[in-house]
């Protein structure tokens, strides 16, 4: 299925048949979910080594419009995520994306008690510690960790505005432009980052891979409504709007959800 997307043909209940069928034992660690928050585990090991973004500037911001989403691809310098669910692993910043729903109202691929949010924000990285790359870390089951962000309408959110204020630049799929200038993906991340939920799940987007450690911050942030009307200028492969970009959330089925938090 090369030509997956958003709508009722090739969507997101049509994903598991070209991607989970006929894999034994696949599909039970799906992701998104809806994180209940009266079923989560406060777990004080998540404590004992506080998670920790050691993340550098970027020398250029290098967007790209890949039809599902924008991203930004982290090229320059390293940036490193450790401590928290991740055993001692070093994990490196490879890229950032977002989904987003075509109102306020949507757009968020996780929810929390059943709430869904404006948009979400990944920040996708790779086990540095025991895979070469991203293309050898992203099948594995410790090979990848997401932070998840949960994104209201608010306020300008000063650090995303570079992306915003370029996002023209890659209005069209398959579109993409490196702008020069620095930039320090450590100010996407909300102010506290010392309370989040976590599981082991997959990725949002086929192929579904059953990889990713999953940390979702507790605090969302805030992006104007100019900059979510900016999001959705995007066209998707089609060159039809790029919106409603989300996966709807999945069963939990055995997992725990844990929480750094009581």
């Amino acid at each position: 299925m090369d030509d997956w997307g958003y709508t009722a043909t090739n969507g997101p209940s049509a994903w598991a048949k070209y991607y989970m069928d006929n894999k034994p034992g696949m599909g039970q660690k799906q992701s998104p979910i809806d994180i209940v928050t009266s079923q989560a585990v406060y777990d004080s090991d998540l404590c004992d080594e506080a998670l920790n973004t050691r993340y550098n500037p970027e020398n250029q911001l290098c967007l790209k419009n890949n039809g599902h989403s924008i991203m930004c691809q982290i090229k320059s310098q390293k940036s490193e995520l450790t401590g928290g669910p991740l055993k001692g692993d070093t994990y490196r910043l490879e890229q950032f994306h977002l989904h987003w729903g075509s109102d306020d109202t949507k757009g968020s691929e996780h929810t929390i008690d059943g709430k869904q949010y404006a948009a979400e924000l990944h920040l996708v990285h790779w086990n540095a510690s025991k895979y070469k790359n991203f293309a050898e870390s992203v099948d594995k089951s410790d090979g990848l960790a997401v932070l998840g962000i949960m994104i209201n309408v608010g306020m300008e959110n000063q650090s995303f505005k570079v992306i915003t204020d370029n996002i023209g630049k890659v209005s069209s799929s398959n579109s993409e432009d490196c702008i020069d200038i620095s930039f320090d993906p450590t100010f996407l991340l909300p102010n506290v980052t010392s309370q989040y939920w976590t599981y082991e799940g997959s990725l949002t987007t086929p192929p579904l891979y059953e990889s990713v450690q999953w940390i979702v911050f507790k605090d969302p942030v805030e992006y104007s409504a100019e900059q979510m009307k900016k999001l959705r200028s995007l066209k998707d492969s089609h060159d039809k709007t790029l919106q409603d970009n989300f996966r709807p959330p999945l069963p939990v089925h055995k997992r725990v959800v844990q929480a750094s938090f009581r």
